[in-house]
């Protein structure tokens, strides 16, 4: 399985060889360095750590700015992104990920975050139907009854109501790579992923379909 750190530029369409029209998300994928390989026998679990995207060295913490001065990353820009994959394989530590990691025709697992919508009602937020616009009703878009009167005398945990919306991780499988543009480390993938434009997305290899051969 492969890895590989993202930014969501937006969507558009292309034709296939049988002239389909195919709408594809386009990703700007890496280039990603590696900064730490995590071992079994030294952390305890299998990773790599990759970075992503740039800024400013005086915005790093010393911390920060410490641990990746032992991969070989000092500059005037530093990866603003940090993240962990497991079960990607061989790395080493310095080594830069682009786009061409993947190929055509392969399935991602893509993670991202969804658009945030602020306070939201019931009706917005779970598609209540609401209740009736006349005779008295007087409660269109309000939620109704919430609990019990004698037992359990509470409302219940988990009750959906009214609250924040949006703005939460979410994985969408399966999404195959219709066209990879290696020299602008850019991927172009069938359908839609979660998020708005220029949000950050991990790539990997999806663990449902067979890798390529």
């Amino acid at each position: 399985m492969k890895g590989l750190i993202g930014k969501k530029v937006g969507m558009t369409q292309v034709y296939d060889e049988a002239g389909v029209l195919i709408p594809v998300t386009v990703i700007e994928a890496g280039p990603c360095v590696v900064t730490a390989v995590k071992t079994e026998e030294r952390d305890g679990y299998s990773a790599v750590q990759l970075g992503f995207g740039s800024r400013k060295a005086k915005n790093v913490t010393k911390a920060c700015a410490g641990h990746l001065a032992k991969a070989g990353v000092t500059g005037d820009k530093l990866p603003s992104i940090l993240r962990e994959f497991r079960g990607v394989g061989e790395a080493a530590v310095g080594e830069e990920v682009k786009a061409d990691a993947f190929a055509a025709g392969e399935f991602l697992d893509i993670v991202g975050y969804t658009k945030g919508r602020g306070f939201q009602g019931v009706v917005k937020r779970y598609n209540f139907g609401g209740g009736r616009a006349s005779h008295g009703g007087a409660w269109t878009r309000r939620t109704g009854s919430i609990g019990c009167c004698e037992w359990p005398g509470r409302v219940n945990k988990g009750k959906r109501m009214p609250g924040h919306t949006g703005n939460t991780r979410c994985t969408v499988q399966n999404l195959q790579i219709v066209k990879v543009m290696a020299e602008d480390n850019v991927l172009l993938v069938k359908g839609a992923v979660p998020g708005a434009k220029g949000g950050i997305l991990l790539l990997s290899g999806a663990l449902k379909k067979p890798a390529a051969k």
